[in-house]
């Protein structure tokens, strides 16, 4: 089995969460969105979408984030024989789609400088530009990217799109909120698949410096997510990458400047 993704993808997070909570060994590739490396033909041509991540197993490759931990589950239960509350299934499935269902993307990007979002977006449209140009049998689906760069651009500019995505994450946290008043973990008092997926959104808001105004203010999610960072899983697929990372966070942002800079000189 192999996984292709990055460990700042919010739902490369969420499978490799899955994939440590079953203690399924998988082949490791990252590939980097920020500099164009799933743009690149090879990469494209199994998935056209360009998100990540992409979980091959075999001949079957699957790169629906859902999807892919389902298929997880269902390895899991084959190998372990263990039969499962359908019931449970259920809720379980209802918060996974729930939780999927806000679009991180333009909340998180309207929380990066507008100097460094600016300068990833112009190089990644002329990454697109030259893929288009290497292999024009991809013509039409690399065209579909640029769409959507141009797109997310216009959100970002749009107050009634960010307030909107806003919104959608405020609901959905204290919904999370009213849940964990009745139960430990989110559905019920062992931790599930539903919990797989809610923990990177929460990491998510803590890389962007906005722990008090999403988590803190909630008591039980702030309780939880002292909880859930304890786990091995947690350590080893976010834990591990965000460590120092307030330290650190200037020198990183001058480093991905620079990088992004020379990279532009290519294209």
């Amino acid at each position: 089995m192999q996984l292709y993704h990055h460990p700042y993808s919010l739902d490369s997070q969420k499978v490799r969460l899955a994939l440590e909570e079953r203690g399924i060994d998988y082949t490791s590739y990252h590939v980097n969105p920020i500099t164009g490396k799933n743009m690149d033909s090879s990469f494209f041509r199994m998935n056209t979408t360009a998100k990540l991540p992409v979980f091959q197993n075999g001949a079957q490759i699957i790169v629906d984030t859902i999807d892919i931990i389902q298929y997880i589950e269902r390895i899991t239960l084959l190998t372990s024989g263990f039969q499962s509350d359908m019931g449970s299934n259920r809720e379980v499935e209802k918060w996974m789609h729930k939780i999927q269902g806000w679009n991180s993307k333009i909340f998180t990007l309207s929380h990066i400088p507008e100097k460094y979002r600016v300068f990833v977006s112009k190089f990644l449209r002329r990454v697109v530009i030259a893929r288009m140009a290497e292999s024009p049998d991809l013509a039409s689906v690399y065209h579909l990217k640029l769409k959507d760069a141009y797109d997310t651009e216009d959100k970002l500019k749009d107050p009634d799109a960010l307030k909107e995505s806003e919104e959608q994450l405020v609901q959905l946290l204290d919904e999370v909120e009213l849940q964990l008043n009745e139960t430990y973990y989110l559905v019920g008092d062992e931790f599930t698949m539903a919990d797989v997926m809610l923990i990177p959104l929460l990491a998510r808001i803590e890389l962007l410096g906005l722990e008090d105004d999403y988590i803190v203010r909630r008591p039980k999610i702030a309780e939880y997510w002292l909880l859930v960072k304890q786990r091995p899983s947690y350590k080893a697929v976010i834990g591990k990458y965000f460590s120092g990372w307030r330290k650190y966070k200037t020198l990183l942002k001058t480093w991905w400047f620079v990088s992004i800079r020379s990279l532009l000189k290519k294209y």
